[in-house]
């Protein structure tokens, strides 16, 4: 099955591969076609063009891979992988949360103060810093969980999932609550996510509280109501 990588990115095409960690990380040869979709020099928002790779691949089915570009790929088997844990969810991610809460900021918070919730419901590990070995691990809980919201750090699924589902990222989500918005459509439609084990460094935190972050808060509650 062939492997799209999409990534939207503000670095240019040129500079992408020396400055961005996952172009860093896709120098490295693994062996097998991977075909890199590359939104450089972009300040649109994720969901429009993830969308758009999503219907062209209507007439050209593909493992669809969605990644942030400041994610370190440090796993030489990623590739293979992402294709064994889509043999047992039908949407792929690296950290989530296993129940769902009202209000929930976050798929790791359980409230509007940012409380983490309890680890037993977490599930996945992620390192943070900026490059190997990372700063610091995260570790979440055990991979290989059935979860009911996922972090868009890092998204897999086959084309013809999302398709065949009629699931696509909704565009009134810009770069926040677009990864909680997509793992509800798929619990509504019957598709199942779940985290796997694939070693990255991510270099962000994330920005919560931020003045874009509350806003794009307060558009998903008017959609989902809690």
């Amino acid at each position: 099955m062939k492997l799209k990588l999409v990534v939207a990115t503000r670095e240019t095409k040129d500079t992408f591969s020396s400055r961005a960690a996952l172009g860093k990380s896709m120098s490295v040869n693994h062996g097998i076609s991977i075909e890199l979709i590359l939104f450089d020099s972009n300040t649109r928002g994720l969901p429009l063009l993830y969308n758009s790779v999503i219907r062209d691949a209507a007439n050209d089915p593909a493992i669809l891979v969605f990644a942030h570009d400041d994610l370190h790929l440090l796993d030489y088997f990623w590739p293979t992988r992402v294709a064994e844990g889509l043999a047992h969810f039908g949407i792929l991610g690296l950290a989530g949360n296993k129940r769902r809460l009202p209000r929930q900021p976050a798929w790791a918070f359980k409230d509007d103060s940012f409380t983490w919730d309890d680890a037993t419901n977490l599930s996945g590990v992620v390192g943070h810093g900026q490059g190997h070995p990372p700063e610091k691990l995260s570790a979440f809980g055990a991979p290989r969980q059935r979860v009911l919201l996922m972090d868009g750090l890092f998204l897999a699924t086959h084309s013809e999932t999302l398709l065949e589902h009629q699931i696509l990222f909704d565009e009134c989500f810009d770069f926040h609550f677009y990864d909680l918005d997509f793992c509800r459509q798929a619990e509504l439609r019957g598709v199942t996510c779940g985290t796997w084990d694939i070693a990255v460094v991510h270099e962000s935190g994330g920005s919560f509280g931020s003045p874009a972050w509350c806003e794009a808060y307060q558009k998903y509650l008017q959609k989902w109501g809690d």
